[in-house]
């Protein structure tokens, strides 16, 4: 007997795929998108129709293995089993359906990129963080994760000149300042409401630092879920401006002269229902010094854009130096403290934006603080100062995407986890990136930023 919804026999779809046929047929959904990021931090997909669902679900949607040798502007580059020949699948994880409130009639899933025969494909990121995921979860933890993005909001008009576009903020109030609340008011109550359709519970929202900042938080979950959340969120923020004719730019720094827009990660360790942060030491160190040992070579991952090093100055609260410190926002790493007395503490990193790929940049991070665990490794000193009243004692970040990368290829545990075919990818890509703006002005730079982010 053939399941009426699908055509298919019941006993060859799991109950999650089930749902999501059902979901789709109730909620009057056309086509659905199967999303996953690129190596250039790009959000990609292609959409399966409402009458071929059943059978994509499993089957996933063709796609050739040189998207993930593209860069942001759309740029090949040559990457050895990237090129024309070859084909992997984008399989969507039926767990991570959402219907999209900004876009009605679409809904979309998370996705994996895999080989033909369902294989995991070596250049998946989704699959990097899972493999994280399972390395941390061999040693006895797991970890919960939170991104937390500002973004900028406005219009985008034409510039006078003939140059490329400006993003025009939608507001010149300052930081915290109530005004700031009701200019964006309608925009925010959308934006609330479309990310909890989409099960992101909304924690806080605030106008931030620069015109037309704004940010807005959602609640920590386990790291695949949290990475999943995140490109969400990148979604429903651009997609509900778009729909209320506004811009909204989750570029590290959109606009030269203003704030950068951060996407600060939260993380805490877990050893059953217990945070490890918070009640061993030598855990909770170890991991803090894994970050900072690979700090240089993570930047290249979680702020893996030319415009994210505009951001990582000195004095601009977006971390420039290897250190770590309690409630310290100067510090690379800060150490929370706990909110009540219910809470739990967790770890900050700074520099992380959302020009990074989600998975490949959390993923990273598990590494590098497994990394820490493993070698009990030492933080150092715990900072309570800003580092930069101190000259020359603490080490610099790098200032720039070239200087990043050259730490990640010359970073022994992080280019084996990524792995052959995903690091000579990623490399390429970046390095492509950074030579394709280094002879451009700054408004093409920043238009580009804006335009993709």
């Amino acid at each position: 007997m053939t399941d009426r919804l699908t055509g298919t026999r019941p006993r060859q779809l799991d109950v999650a795929a089930r749902r999501v046929l059902e979901r789709a047929e109730l909620e009057g959904i056309e086509l659905i998108r199967f999303l996953y990021a690129d190596h250039a931090g790009v959000i990609r997909g292609k959409a399966a129709a409402r009458s071929r669902l059943a059978e994509r679900l499993s089957s996933g949607i063709g796609h050739t293995v040189a998207m993930m040798a593209m860069n942001m502007l759309d740029q090949l580059q040559e990457v050895e089993h990237m090129g024309p020949v070859g084909e992997v699948r984008i399989v969507p994880d039926a767990t991570t359906y959402v219907p999209l409130p900004y876009a009605p009639g679409a809904a979309a899933m998370l996705s994996d990129l895999r080989m033909p025969d369902g294989s995991p494909w070596a250049a998946c990121p989704r699959t990097f963080l899972k493999d994280a995921v399972a390395e941390l979860r061999a040693e006895g933890y797991t970890l919960e994760a939170a991104f937390e993005p500002e973004f900028t909001l406005g219009r985008r008009l034409p510039d006078p000149s003939g140059g490329p576009d400006r993003l025009v903020p939608i507001d010149d109030s300052l930081c915290y300042a109530a005004i700031g609340f009701d200019t964006a008011h309608d925009y925010a109550i959308k934006l609330v409401r479309a990310l909890e359709t989409q099960g992101l519970r909304v924690e806080h929202y605030h106008p931030e630092l620069g015109p037309g900042q704004q940010e807005l938080s959602i609640r920590h979950a386990p790291a695949l879920r949290a990475a999943d959340n995140h490109v969400l969120y990148r979604e429903t923020v651009r997609g509900v401006a778009l729909r209320m004719q506004m811009w909204a730019s989750l570029a590290p720094k959109p606009l030269a002269d203003q704030a950068g827009n951060g996407a600060h990660l939260h993380l805490s360790l877990w050893s059953d229902t217990r945070n490890v942060f918070a009640s061993d030491n030598e855990v909770r160190d170890g991991f803090i010094g894994g970050l900072l040992a690979h700090l240089p070579a993570l930047t290249a991952l979680t702020c893996g854009s030319v415009n994210g090093f505009r951001r990582l100055a000195p004095r601009m609260w977006a971390s420039a130096y290897a250190v770590y410190g309690p409630d310290n926002r100067e510090a690379a790493v800060r150490v929370c403290s706990p909110l009540g007395e219910s809470g739990e503490p967790n770890l900050e990193l700074k520099p992380s934006d959302s020009a990074a790929n989600p998975y490949l940049s959390l993923g990273a991070v598990i590494h590098a603080g497994l990394d820490g665990v493993r070698r009990k490794l030492d933080p150092g000193e715990a900072v309570g100062v800003d580092p930069d009243t101190r000259p020359g004692r603490y080490p610099r970040l790098p200032s720039s995407l070239e200087e990043a990368l050259d730490a990640l290829e010359a970073d022994e545990v992080l280019m084996e986890a990524l792995g052959p075919l995903r690091r000579s990818a990623y490399l390429a890509v970046k390095r492509s990136e950074a030579a394709a703006f280094a002879g451009k002005d700054t408004s093409y730079e920043l238009f580009h930023h804006l335009r993709v982010f």
